[in-house]
């Protein structure tokens, strides 16, 4: 056979086959969340400041699957400092308790 005839029967690489286009698809724009407004905010921290309302309340914003994103991180960032403030508690109680024990010889 002769080499002339098997290149021209040939497709270059990078080209589709006859009949078909390259096509490109553009992805999908990512989701955005509208922004909570400041009332929504002003009545989130009112209700975490109910004692035990709002412990349960962060438990569910911060691991709820349809809770706005930012209010989702902003729990979760409360449940982490109220972690760290009991704690910072509980340290501060046994370092005072220890202290009150070698002060007063266990009674």
């Amino acid at each position: 056979m002769d080499s002339n005839n098997m290149n021209q029967n040939q497709q270059p690489v990078n080209t589709p086959p006859v009949g078909q286009q390259n096509v490109y698809v553009q992805p999908a724009a990512p989701e955005t969340e509208t922004p909570n407004s400041v009332g929504d905010w002003v009545l989130t921290i009112f209700l975490t400041c109910i004692p035990c309302v709002g412990l349960i309340l962060l438990f569910v914003w911060a691991f709820g699957s349809n809770t706005n994103k930012s209010k989702a991180n902003w729990a979760k960032a409360q449940l982490i400092w109220a972690a760290i403030g009991v704690v910072a508690l509980i340290i501060f109680y046994v370092a005072i308790g220890a202290a009150l024990l070698a002060e007063y010889g266990g009674l």
